[in-house]
């Protein structure tokens, strides 16, 4: 009975020590992981900053400083959740360890959230690059001649240059024609046969005897067709490009005094089209290197 009191005795102990040891254990790991969870929202607080009006040319500085600080943010964010679980590392329960799937799934979320950051810098280096490409190509453009989808021709009688456009048909028709100033009055009206395809129609300036001063003019243009059906009609204009506006994104041109989109041209004259094919190609060869460097 002696020696069974003795060993029940000394059981009692070990199993009392053990509890014991348990308990500052886990005390000790709720204190560090506390504190540097508290430490960690001291440090991830996010600031609120103001900014000032910028200038057209600024988005993509401000998309740039957005990535910026949003990968500044994340890297400590990172440092933090390390800190975090190697505390948690160092302290868990031995009776009650770390799920092991819980700690690679948070791994691999943590890893893919840096992932996608350092692809968004990348990108936006892309943009740039896009950008940049486009006010090269833009610019290599002044002094072309180039026809453009639009409806608004320029008269000068000055250096007797009428207005013209280019008109194109889907099938044979027969076309109302009227022709408009800048302010809406009505400066020409008539009719025009129209073949399937693109043809030229030229106006003067004169109208019942009287001649029209230089300026804009709009032309509007209703077709019918044999059966009486309506036939689309596209209109297109020529001119020189005098200026371009690099502040736009995409940039702006100038054409008989009217802001028109790059993506407006149609055709380019004077030699400028291959100008503006290498620089495509070039824009071209960057976006592959970048994507395969993605």
């Amino acid at each position: 009975m002696s020696t069974l009191s003795n060993a029940l005795s000394q059981v009692g102990n070990t199993v009392s020590t053990a509890a014991s040891q348990i308990g500052s254990t886990a005390s000790t790991a709720a204190s560090q992981i506390g504190s540097t969870a508290s430490t960690a929202l001291g440090t991830t607080t996010p600031s609120t900053t103001s900014t000032g009006s910028t200038s057209s040319t600024g988005s993509s500085s401000t998309n740039g400083s957005t990535a910026s600080a949003a990968s500044q943010t994340f890297a400590g964010n990172y440092d933090t959740f390390l800190q975090l679980l190697t505390t948690q590392l160092q302290n868990q329960d031995p009776l009650d360890p770390l799920d092991t799937n819980q700690f690679t799934q948070q791994l691999v979320e943590f890893a893919s959230v840096e992932q996608q950051i350092n692809m968004n810098t990348n990108l936006q280096t892309l943009i740039t690059m896009q950008q940049t490409s486009q006010a090269t190509a833009a610019l290599q453009l002044v002094g072309s001649t180039v026809s453009v989808t639009g409806n608004t021709a320029t008269l000068s009688n000055a250096t007797k240059s009428p207005a013209t456009w280019s008109l194109s048909a889907s099938a044979p028709a027969t076309a109302n024609i009227t022709i408009s100033n800048s302010t809406g009055q009505v400066a020409y009206t008539g009719t025009m046969a129209l073949n399937a395809g693109t043809q030229t129609f030229t106006w003067n300036g004169q109208s019942n005897g009287t001649t029209w001063p230089d300026g804009s003019y709009t032309i509007s243009v209703n077709a019918t067709g044999a059966n009486g059906q309506a036939v689309t009609v596209s209109t297109q204009v020529q001119g020189v490009v005098t200026g371009v506006n690099t502040s736009q994104n995409p940039p702006t041109l100038t054409v008989n005094g009217q802001t028109v989109q790059i993506s407006q041209i149609q055709s380019i004259s004077n030699g400028m089209l291959s100008s503006l094919g290498s620089s495509i190609a070039n824009l071209n060869t960057s976006i592959a290197s970048l994507t395969q460097a993605l």
